[in-house]
């Protein structure tokens, strides 16, 4: 009887049964589809990868190693998850070993029946010298590998950690192991290929692994890898990079901080940032583990900021393409540094993008102000796609766990214009930038909104609202449904396209995104500007789309209608002139007269007054 028969990994697959009679496109779709299964089947298994995170890092400060072991494909990740180590973390060879059935030669070619033998695995773990200070990690997806099962049974016999990834559920090495990751990935596209799904899987968890274990050891600040070892020029320029992001410096002077600090990251950062020579650097980093944040705070007297800056106050907006953290005196609000960074929206890039961006804006604001990073006193972060309490959620968590403030405030982003925009922080606020929303707020303090469905479902008015409307027109155009319009050829050259045919190309498959799609939108009002009729309509349509929202807001939320203050921001309504003034002339025909109207166009000032409002308040 076949042993295996019955494992997930070996089962055939209904949806790829008739795999032979596919097209190459339907290939791809099917293979896709079956790998979009994958991160679930991996996520079911996070306090199992978390233990093995927080394991593996505690051997590793002890002196011991971590030692990937595996046959076949299962063995070449490990290996490949081990080499990458020393030029990404500054580990040596040592620390992190790769071990593969059959020695080296198997890692380029397979090496029949070495996978077989348990004394085989058994002896590559004697030859290593393993002690109960060092980690095992055997890897077989099948779960029954006898390589595998022979170290760890003898790992287990020298009392080192054990731990074992499979992709089927009771196989042998669960019972071997301390620790048991088994995602389920289900049969492969190509039965019994676990090179697919399972492979994919595999290389998923030993990148969490090694990359947590990293980041337990202090060799990570913020996302930067600050071990990084400077031994080509790609990495070199990483350093210089990492560098600058952290201090403030300009390219030359990092490189020349480098240079003084024989190319060591941690000790140009801890250097600069506590004001102390590189030899002071390198014994503050020995003290702490080489932990760069532990080595930073609490400093001695007159060498940068104490832990806790009573201070300081933060001012954040976040949005779809930008994110502007501003760091301000807490007694006065002046700004004293700005920090810059992507789009933060975690409803359209996602939780991990959109906590990084945060993070480096607010890294860039400290070093701007060539302070090390703190708890400040308070921040507030006015941030589109986290008025809902999952996305709140979110932010919370993020903000509790780096110590961002004594007491954090998150509101939607228009909530800041109200506070920076109107003369008594109530009235209405119309953002119109990458997307759009109306927000208003009664003199009882009662708030309310309308709009901001994101760009599938509404965003009238917005950037990429806009262009992609005037996409579709100069594709009706071509095709010669509609008139001719400027808008084809306007296109045509500002996405660096040789026709309109390559429209197609370009939205579905190139670089053409929604963000870069919003950018678009000046060459919409330019072709309106001269004369064409289409851009025209186009420009008036999406002026009283978003004039439509904005009156229903303040309508249902009984503001008055006449002399109603208005504060304006996002690129649409501030870098446009004739959209704004054709936004507010539809806003009157629909029934709310403008009072005072203020063109917003640092909506992360609103955010410092709202964070000093609430420092005031504890």
């Amino acid at each position: 009887m076949d042993p295996l028969q019955h494992l997930p990994t070996e089962s055939r697959n209904p949806a790829s049964a008739r795999l032979d009679d596919l097209s190459s496109a339907e290939l791809v779709e099917l293979m896709t589809a079956e790998d979009a299964g994958i991160a679930a089947a991996v996520r079911t298994q996070t306090d199992k990868i978390a233990a093995a995170i927080d394991a593996v890092a505690e051997r590793l400060a002890r002196g011991g190693r971590l030692i990937y072991l595996g046959a076949g494909t299962s063995g070449r990740l490990g290996v490949l998850d081990a080499t990458e180590c020393p030029p990404t973390f500054q580990t040596t060879p040592e620390q992190i070993v790769g071990l593969i059935a059959g020695g080296p030669a198997a890692m380029f070619r397979a090496v029949e029946g070495a996978e077989d033998s348990e004394e085989l695995g058994k002896a590559d773990l004697e030859a290593l010298k393993l002690t109960a200070a060092d980690a095992v990690f055997g890897i077989a997806t099948s779960g029954r590998t006898p390589y595998v099962l022979g170290a760890l049974r003898y790992a287990k016999s020298v009392n080192a950690l054990s731990l074992a990834f499979a992709c089927n559920p009771g196989s042998p090495v669960e019972a071997l192991a301390d620790i048991a990751i088994v995602p389920v990935v289900g049969p492969e596209v190509l039965t019994g290929s676990t090179r697919l799904k399972a492979g994919t899987a595999t290389k998923l968890v030993l990148n969490m692994v090694s990359t947590g274990a990293m980041v337990r050891l202090g060799k990570v600040f913020g996302n930067l890898m600050i071990d990084v070892k400077a031994t080509n020029t790609k990495l070199v320029a990483r350093a210089n990079r990492i560098v600058r992001v952290l201090t403030g410096l300009d390219e030359a002077a990092a490189g020349e901080l480098l240079t003084a600090c024989n190319g060591e990251v941690k000790t140009a950062l801890v250097a600069k940032l506590a004001k102390v020579s590189p030899d002071e650097a390198r014994g503050l980093l020995k003290a702490n583990g080489g932990r760069v944040k532990e080595s930073l705070v609490p400093l001695p007297q007159g060498r940068g900021g104490p832990a806790n800056r009573q201070d300081l106050v933060l001012g954040i907006d976040g949005g779809g393409t930008t994110t502007q953290c501003l760091l301000a005196d807490r007694a006065t609000g002046a700004v004293i540094g700005r920090g810059d960074a992507g789009p933060s929206n975690i409803q359209s890039v996602g939780v991990v993008a959109g906590l990084a961006a945060l993070d480096e804006s607010i890294d860039r604001a400290f070093a701007a102000a060539k302070r090390t990073r703190a708890t400040v006193a308070s921040a507030c972060l006015g941030l589109a796609g986290v008025d809902r309490k999952e996305g709140l959620d979110v932010i919370h968590e993020w903000a509790a766990r780096v110590g961002l403030a004594d007491t954090v405030t998150v509101a939607n982003d228009a909530t800041l214009l109200l506070a920076a925009g109107t003369p008594d922080g109530w009235g209405l606020a119309v953002i119109a930038g990458t997307g759009s929303i109306a927000f208003v707020k009664t003199l009882a303090g009662a708030v309310g909104r309308c709009g901001g469905w994101g760009h599938l479902l509404g965003d009238e008015g917005s950037a990429y609202s806009i262009a992609l409307t005037a996409l579709r027109a100069a594709c009706r155009s071509f095709d010669g449904v509609t008139p001719p319009t400027l808008l084809v050829e306007r296109f045509v050259t500002a996405m660096n396209l040789t026709g309109a045919p390559e429209f197609i190309y370009s939205v579905y498959r190139g670089a053409w995104d929604r963000s870069a799609i919003a950018g678009l939108a000046p060459v919409v009002f330019a072709a309106a500007a001269d004369g064409d009729a289409t851009a025209e309509a186009i420009v008036t349509e999406q002026a009283t789309e978003l004039a439509r929202t904005a009156a229903r807001a303040v309508i249902e939320n009984g503001l008055p209608t006449a002399g109603l203050p208005v504060a304006v921001a996002g690129g649409v309504l501030t870098k446009s002139g004739r959209f704004r003034e054709r936004f507010l002339a539809a806003l009157a025909d629909s029934g709310v007269s403008p009072g005072p109207v203020r063109v917003v166009t640092e909506p992360a000032a609103g955010a410092v007054v709202l964070a000093r409002r609430a420092s005031e308040a504890r």
